[in-house]
């Protein structure tokens, strides 16, 4: 963990920071397991998906009796995601490979739907690299000794518009290469694989790449390949046929130019799993073979599910194949994988007590943290929210910054804060905040000196839309209980308390909606219009998921 904060200390040079601020972006301590998802059936078999969280485009690999995943991250900081399971079912969230995303004039304001696309994980000659597009910039390379500690700062190794989803192979001759895939709507093009040449070190690739599959006639949108070596072969599992309505393709050729035999190995069947594709192949110390991939479940994200692997004739059939073909369905509980010992459950946080000197690593921020936003105040026990000052272009929250989100943890939770708010200038607003193309939330204005409690949102706030507000009520007390339900289909339901006992509903119901290649999340901000030498508090006490 020292390591990591002189890390962090050094990648953020030029802004500097007391130490004791510097833990407050990494390593808060995971608490009890969830209350509202465990994939864990406690009887020796488990249930999917095994994270019912936004966990897009997942990669993984195994170390020994370790497994390690990583996951895109897009906009939010701290970026990169890793978390690690003994079992593949249940997953602790460790790290995250960078605080601050660069480059950092861009990152310092909200970019939807930008930054870390697909990434690949793999281990190599006793270090962990970490592969991931910008599909504005390039493609990058991280790499650290241990993944629960600090991670190099990333390196550029092909820039480009529209690179996107590397995943580097080593051969067994020490040869090394990567193969990718393209954005349409950067590179102009899509739906075509190429593979490079590239440095043994990983820090360069030494051609522009041979094309090795054109998915246009079969598998439009072919991408996100994964590379991998067995019995002679070279294999890229690669999803295509779109994210919510797609299918896993695995390729497979004695020569890694090709020509590549093409095989659909995994899809929706007759289950309920929708687009079931885009992951990662592991197998346990036992020589069982699983695969991770995403579920696409709209204002939930992309949740990741675990399925059985088999090999028939040298090509993978994932999932249960009941008719026999080698395309397989998704299955919805099987026998967890046999890994030779039996796992506590865990999961990643998603409650937090704010009593330590770390944020939990389910806080996300809408763009680079700025110090000035918060600081945890272990003296007290809370987080202390600063009200920041938006700009006179602001029309809704989709451009503010200082949006601290998590994941949905689960298709039905409630999430309740403890919330003391001390404001010091006219129209400061705190807010319990469900945040995507469509956002709504509970707030609390301070107006003429006294508080007033009302639901508000916007609808396409993506599109520039101007927020609304219903009807405002006082709030007499400076310290009070903010609660979101949210029900099956997403629908989120909000209220108040005065004494955690009492919750009075506000507003009307409102039905949460993704992001920008996220799903919806749910956090805090603190805002204000006016320009101020000083700025209103709102301390965090505490921050509680728990069944609906």
């Amino acid at each position: 963990m020292k390591n990591y904060a002189a890390f962090l200390f050094k990648k953020l040079n030029g802004i500097i920071f007391l130490s004791t601020v510097i833990p407050f972006f990494v390593f808060g301590q995971n608490s009890a397991p969830s209350k509202v998802w465990v994939a864990d059936n406690g009887d020796g078999t488990y249930k999917n998906p095994v994270l019912h969280a936004d966990y897009s485009d997942p990669d993984a690999i195994r170390v020994g009796d370790d497994f390690y995943m990583t996951a895109s991250s897009f906009n939010a900081a701290p970026g990169l995601p890793i978390l690690h399971s003994k079992d593949l079912v249940n997953w602790r969230l460790i790290n995250y490979v960078f605080a601050a995303q660069k480059p950092l004039d861009v990152f310092d304001r909200p970019q939807h739907g930008n930054g870390v696309w697909a990434p690949a994980m793999r281990y190599h000659d006793g270090e962990f690299y970490i592969f991931y597009p910008d599909p504005d910039f390039g493609i990058y390379m991280t790499k650290a000794k241990n993944p629960a500690e600090a991670w190099s700062e990333p390196v550029l190794i092909k820039a480009g518009k529209g690179l996107i989803d590397p995943c580097p192979l080593w051969d067994d001759d020490g040869k090394a290469y990567l193969v990718s895939a393209f954005a349409g709507s950067r590179a102009g093009f899509k739906s075509v694989l190429v593979v490079s040449k590239m440095s043994a070190d990983g820090t360069k690739l030494l051609d522009d790449g041979v094309l090795v599959f054109d998915g246009h006639d079969a598998h439009p949108t072919v991408e996100g390949p994964k590379f991998y070596k067995r019995n002679g072969f070279y294999y890229i599992f690669a999803p295509a046929g779109g994210v919510a309505t797609g299918w896993q393709l695995v390729l497979r050729s004695k020569n890694v130019y090709g020509p590549y035999e093409e095989k659909i190995v995994l899809a929706q069947g007759k289950t309920d799993i929708n687009g079931p594709h885009q992951g990662a192949w592991v197998s346990t110390q036992t020589d069982e073979d699983w695969f991770l991939h995403f579920q696409d479940k709209g204002a939930y994200g992309r949740v990741v599910h675990l399925q059985p692997l088999t090999w028939k004739n040298d090509f993978p059939v994932i999932g249960a194949d009941k008719d026999g073909d080698g395309t397989g369905e998704p299955v919805l509980s099987y026998k967890k994988p046999n890994v030779g010992k039996t796992f506590p459950i865990d999961t990643p946080p998603d409650s937090d007590e704010f009593n330590g000197e770390t944020l939990g690593l389910q806080w996300q921020w809408h763009a680079n943290f700025q110090q000035s936003w918060a600081f945890m105040f272990p003296a007290k026990g809370v987080l202390r929210l600063n009200s920041v000052q938006q700009t006179d272009k602001y029309k809704n929250l989709w451009d503010a910054p200082n949006l601290i989100l998590q994941k949905f943890p689960a298709e039905e939770f409630t999430a309740t804060a403890k919330v003391t708010l001390t404001p010091r200038f006219e129209g400061e607003k705190f807010g319990l905040l469900v945040m995507g193309l469509d956002y709504s939330y509970i707030g609390v204005t301070n107006k003429s000196g006294k508080l007033y409690i009302a639901q508000a949102g916007a609808k396409d706030a993506d599109k520039g839309s101007v927020e609304t507000e219903n009807v405002p009520f006082a709030l007499n007390e400076k310290t009070f209980y903010l609660r979101v339900k949210v029900a099956k289909g997403a629908m989120c339901s909000f209220s108040f308390s005065t004494d955690n006992k009492i919750f009075t509903n506000v507003g009307v119901p409102f039905k949460a909606r993704e992001g920008r290649w996220i799903g919806a999340k749910v956090g805090f901000f603190f805002n204000r219009f006016g320009k101020f030498n000083d700025a209103g508090t709102a301390d965090v006490d505490w921050f509680r998921v728990d069944k609906g």
